[in-house]
């Protein structure tokens, strides 16, 4: 008999149609013994994919942030070696500077040497100028061309009648001039005359005076009478002079 046309011998129902009916039934009312049905194959297939291309997505990442270090490293190398040639030509001149400096250090000491010597001798020459000006004597205030032609006959005639002094025997000079060129303007002053003694008492006798009894009057003229030191004692004098004064303010 033909599979098609059998028959349920309680119900008489066809067999094909029972099958399908139980099917569905088991469909709407699944039985709590059966266990949940398993994920598909194609489903874990997708979920393994993506977690591959996850994983190789920050793989690569990782390569590329690798990779940028990697060249970062290069350039912090080549500057490193960089540095050390400049740091290398910055020692060797160093060096340089150092041997230099230890030459210039020595040339000052003997420059400081020298300098002491120097002032020694600047002060011995000093010193040896102001004892070959002991006999001159330096007169200030005369106007100029009021020697006339012999300037010697003059200030033997004008001395002793200024200072009120009786030389004797009478005065006598070795030089005597104007110091510095001649005056353009007559209004300007006077330049001094500088006059050297033959002998030393007369030179001291007219500054000993000078300094006690100075400046002298002749009519209208008023006469200085100094003593012709060097330059350098003579700006020592002065500000020494200068200094005195302003203690006795």
């Amino acid at each position: 008999m033909p599979r098609s046309k059998a028959r349920d011998k309680a119900t008489g129902k066809p067999a094909r149609q029972l099958l399908f009916s139980e099917a569905l039934r088991q469909q709407k009312h699944p039985s709590a013994e059966d266990p949940p049905p398993l994920p598909c194959a194609n489903m874990a297939d997708d979920t393994q994919g993506a977690t591959m291309d996850r994983i190789l997505q920050e793989i690569s990442a990782v390569s590329r942030k690798l990779e940028g270090m990697d060249n970062a490293m290069v350039v912090l190398m080549a500057d490193t070696r960089s540095m050390r040639l400049d740091i290398a030509g910055f020692q060797s001149q160093i060096s340089g500077l150092d041997h230099r400096v230890a030459t210039v250090e020595t040339q000052v000491a003997s420059w400081t040497d020298r300098d002491l010597e120097l002032s020694h001798l600047r002060s011995k020459l000093t010193d040896l100028e102001d004892r070959s000006r002991r006999n001159n004597v330096r007169l200030l205030g005369f106007p100029e061309g009021v020697e006339g032609a012999d300037i010697f006959s003059y200030l033997r005639d004008i001395l002793p009648k200024l200072t009120d002094i009786t030389f004797d025997p009478p005065l006598e000079f070795q030089r005597a001039h104007r110091l510095g060129p001649k005056r353009q303007d007559e209004n300007d002053r006077p330049r001094p005359i500088i006059v050297c003694m033959l002998r030393h008492l007369q030179a001291h006798q007219l500054l000993q005076m000078a300094r006690t009894q100075g400046p002298f009057r002749s009519g209208n003229l008023e006469i200085w009478i100094s003593a012709d030191f060097s330059k350098e004692t003579a700006d020592r004098r002065r500000a020494f002079l200068s200094f005195s004064t302003q203690l006795r303010r």
